[in-house]
C-alpha cells in the first residue's frame, strides 16, 4: 500500500485513529473526515485511491453518500462500514458499487486484506484504462500519413462510420494497413471497451474454421475434448475482423450470412442458438466481384458485408506518401529503440521511391526498422538500405529498368555482382571488366560498403598488382 492514498469518512474519532495508524504504518497517505459532507468535498477534491465510508453519519446516509461518490468517480473502490450486520444493507451497497462490505468491531488483518484487494482491483482498471487510452492513440484517424487522395477517403469515410454498427468491407492488396484500420474503426467506435478479434479466413481447413468461428461442444467431433468458445463469442460487444474473407470455403460464407442475418450462432455439436451482438469488418485481397462471377463467393454475403467499402491502395500507387511514411516509421523505431536520429539522407528517399514494393508498407516499415538498426549515427545513408532480400529476383527495383535512373541500374547491378562474389573485390572488379580502384570508388559512391567481404584472399589482391 505504500504511496497509496486512502480516505477514511466515519464519525468516531477512535475508529479513524485505528484506521489510520493501521494503513500508515504501511505506507499509504491517510485522509480523515467526521462527516459526509467534509467526505465529499474531500473524495472529490482529492485523488484517492481507495475510501472506507461509514454507513451511518451524522448528516448523511452512508448509502445515499455511496451512490453520489460513485456517480462523480466512479472507478475508485469504497468499502462501507457499519456497526451491524445487516445482509440487506449489504446487497445494496453492492449494487450501488460498493467494493465490499466490513462490520464493526473488525479484524485489522481482514480489514487490510480487504483494503489491499480493492488495491490491486483499481490497479488493473487504471491500467486497462491507460491500455485502451494507448491503442485508442495508437489507431487514431489523426495518426494517417500521407495525402494520397485514395487513401485519404478510405479513412476519412471510416471515421465517419466508425460510430454506427454498419458492417464494413475493406479492400487492399496484402501490406497495405488493412488490419490497421479496421482496429482504427473498433477504438473509435462505443464498442472500444468491448474485445477486438480477428481471424483468418486462409489460415485453417474448413473444419478448423468453423470451430474456430462458432466453437463446439465436448464430442461434437473426433479431439472435441471439451467445449471450446468461438470467435464470435469472445467478441460479444465488440468487433470480429475476418480477414481474407474472399478465401472463406462456401459452407462458411452461407453459416456467415446467417449468422449476419440473424445475429445467434449454433455451436458445432449443439442445438442451442445463442445470440451474440457483433460487429463484422471483413477484409481482403481478392476481387470479390470477380469471385462472385466465378461462383467462387456468395452474392448475398457480399451485400451483406460490403454496407460501407473501403479500399486502400497499394504503396506503387500512392508514392508521393513514401517520404512522410519514411519520416514517420523513423520517428517510430528510433523511439523503440532508444535511438536519435535526425534525417535520411536524399538519396535513399530516391532508392525507395523508384522500388515497387509488392508487400506495400508493412515492407517498407520492416525496411526503415532494419535501416534504424543498422544505423549508428543521426542520419540513415544508403548503406542502410536494403530492399527484395529474400525474393526470387536479386532485387525487384531491376523489375522494371525504365523506372529507375542510369546510376540506379549501375549500383544494382554492381551490388549483385558484390553479393555473388561473396564481397570479394578483386573477382568483383574482373567481372565488371574495372579495375579495383575504379570499384572502390564505386562502392563508396553507392555506400556498398556492407557488400565487401572483411578479409580477401592474398592471390587475389596480389592478382590485381
Amino acid at each position: 500500500m505504500r504511496g497509496k492514498r486512502i480516505l477514511i469518512i466515519d464519525d468516531e474519532e477512535p475508529i479513524r485513529a485505528v484506521l489510520a495508524e493501521l494503513f500508515e504504518e504501511s505506507g499509504a497517505f491517510v485522509g480523515l473526515a467526521s462527516t459526509g459532507r467534509e467526505g465529499f468535498n474531500k473524495a472529490l477534491d482529492g485523488e484517492y485511491d481507495l475510501l472506507l465510508l461509514d454507513h451511518s453519519l451524522p448528516d448523511a446516509d452512508g448509502l445515499s453518500l455511496l451512490g453520489r461518490l460513485k456517480e462523480s468517480k466512479p472507478d475508485h473502490p469504497v468499502i462501507m462500514i457499519t456497526g451491524y450486520a445487516s445482509i440487506r444493507s449489504a446487497i445494496e451497497a453492492m449494487r450501488l458499487g460498493a467494493y465490499d462490505y466490513i462490520t464493526k468491531p473488525f479484524d485489522l488483518d481482514h480489514v487490510q486484506l480487504v483494503a489491499k484487494r480493492a488495491l490491486d482491483r483499481k490497479r488493473l482498471v487504471d491500467e486497462n484504462r491507460y491500455l485502451k487510452e494507448e491503442l485508442r492513440k495508437r489507431y487514431g484517424f489523426d495518426n494517417v500519413v500521407g495525402r494520397n487522395p485514395v487513401a485519404q477517403r478510405a479513412y476519412l469515410m471510416a471515421a465517419k462510420v466508425a460510430n454506427s454498427n454498419a458492417s464494413v468491407l475493406i479492400l487492399g492488396e496484402t501490406g497495405t494497413g488493412k488490419e490497421y484500420l479496421a482496429r482504427a474503426i473498433h477504438y473509435h467506435s462505443p464498442r472500444a471497451d468491448k474485445p477486438f478479434v480477428k481471424l483468418s479466413c486462409a489460415a485453417l481447413p474448413e473444419s478448423l474454421l468453423e470451430s474456430e468461428l462458432f466453437g463446439h461442444e465436448k464430442g461434437a467431433f473426433t479431439g472435441a475434448v471439451g467445449r471450446r468458445i468461438g470467435r464470435f463469442e469472445y467478441a460479444d460487444g465488440g468487433t470480429l475482423l475476418l480477414d481474407e474473407i474472399g478465401d472463406a470455403p462456401p459452407a462458411i460464407q452461407l453459416k456467415l450470412l446467417r449468422v449476419l442475418q440473424e445475429k445467434c450462432i449454433e455451436r458445432l455439436g449443439s442445438s442451442e442458438t445463442i445470440s451474440v451482438d457483433v460487429r463484422v469488418v471483413a477484409a481482403t485481397n481478392r476481387d470479390l466481384v470477380r469471385a462472385i462471377a466465378d461462383r467462387q463467393f456468395r452474392e448475398d454475403l457480399y451485400y451483406r458485408l460490403n454496407v460501407v467499402t473501403l479500399r486502400l491502395p497499394p504503396l506503387r500507387e500512392r508514392l508521393e506518401d513514401i517520404p512522410e511514411l519514411v519520416r514517420h516509421f523513423i520517428r517510430k523505431h528510433a523511439e523503440d529503440a532508444g535511438r536519435h536520429i535526425e534525417d535520411i539522407a536524399p538519396e535513399c528517399l530516391d532508392m525507395l521511391s523508384r522500388y515497387r514494393w509488392p508487400g506495400n508498407i508493412r515492407e517498407l516499415e520492416n525496411c526503415i526498422q532494419r535501416a534504424v538498426i543498422l544505423c549508428q549515427g543521426a542520419r540513415i545513408l544508403p548503406q542502410h538500405i536494403v530492399i527484395g532480400e529474400g525474393l526470387p529476383t536479386e532485387n525487384p527495383a531491376l523489375r522494371d529498368d525504365t523506372d529507375l535512373t542510369l546510376s540506379a541500374v549501375e549500383r544494382n547491378h554492381i551490388r549483385r555482382v558484390l553479393k555473388e562474389c561473396g564481397g570479394n573485390q578483386s573477382r568483383c572488379a574482373k567481372i565488371l571488366g574495372i579495375d579495383r580502384k575504379t570499384l572502390r570508388n564505386k562502392i563508396r559512391q553507392y555506400g556498398l560498403g556492407t557488400e565487401i567481404a572483411e578479409v580477401e584472399p592474398e592471390n587475389d589482391a596480389a592478382s590485381d598488382r
